[in-house]
């Protein structure tokens, strides 16, 4: 289970926004969404779910574990927390090999301080994802699509407990991108760690949702179980536009909204 209570606040920027958001994910479903525009404060809860940014206030707990809590003053850095990775832009290291970019996200170190046993992990898990043979190629030299492989197979060499996802598909072609949300979905179904998903996309929400926030201007909004709610709908926007009128006219925190 996966419960989040965060406040950030950035009344200085050129553009002032706060993140202000309290809800809990259960285990009944390893998929969850998150799904609102841009700017709306997705990409930050990961952020801080991460590691990467520290919230002003609230707590972030990972099933048994305590990752953050403000009143305590418990911080636990990116580094241990066991949480796997997939950036928007997929963040390979340009200059290092498809095995050495998967090595290092195991172990932190950089390539010449990696261990024999080390580079044989790494090479497991691409074998894993179908791109062994591309060990040795660096990221200019993969498709869209082996590059996507070799980001999740990066954030999985470290043993997650949770894998997150931003936006893996908003720089790509509707076709590239249809054809590589199958692909994913497949990866992710033979999983067992539960995975967090960032888009603005419906089709995507459609397509991994089991649970569903809804983001806007900074609050949240739970949708405890999106595929029940989905098939009262002709189609995956339709039954979105529906949840934002229903959440906007309720006015109501997240866990009483649907």
């Amino acid at each position: 289970m996966i419960s989040l209570r965060l406040y950030k606040s950035f009344k200085n920027a050129a553009v002032p926004f706060s993140l202000d958001v309290d809800y809990e994910i259960g285990d009944e479903h390893k998929n969850v969404v998150l799904f609102g525009p841009s700017g709306s404060g997705k990409s930050l809860t990961m952020q801080c779910l991460a590691g990467l940014v520290r919230p002003d206030s609230g707590h972030i707990r990972l099933g048994g574990r305590t990752l953050y809590d403000g009143q305590a003053n418990v911080f636990i850095p990116a580094q241990r927390r066991r949480i796997g990775y997939m950036f928007q832009d997929y963040a390979l290291f340009p200059h290092l090999t498809l095995l050495q970019n998967v090595a290092y996200s195991g172990t932190g170190l950089w390539p010449w301080r990696v261990c024999p046993a080390q580079q044989e992990r790494a090479q497991a898990v691409l074998e894993r994802f179908g791109i062994g043979h591309l060990a040795r190629n660096l990221p200019s030299q993969l498709s869209g699509g082996q590059r996507q492989r070799a980001a999740l197979a990066r954030a999985l060499n470290a043993g997650p407990e949770l894998l997150l996802l931003d936006e893996p598909f908003s720089a790509l072609d509707p076709l590239l991108r249809e054809r590589l949300r199958e692909e994913l979905l497949e990866l992710i179904a033979g999983l067992t760690i539960p995975a967090v998903i960032i888009t603005h996309d419906p089709g995507d929400v459609d397509a991994f949702a089991g649970s569903l926030i809804l983001y806007d201007h900074g609050h949240a909004r739970l949708v405890p179980d999106y595929t029940e709610l989905r098939r009262g709908f002709g189609s995956p926007g339709h039954c979105l536009r529906h949840l934002q009128e229903q959440a906007a006219a309720a006015g109501c925190p997240a866990e009483q909204a649907f």
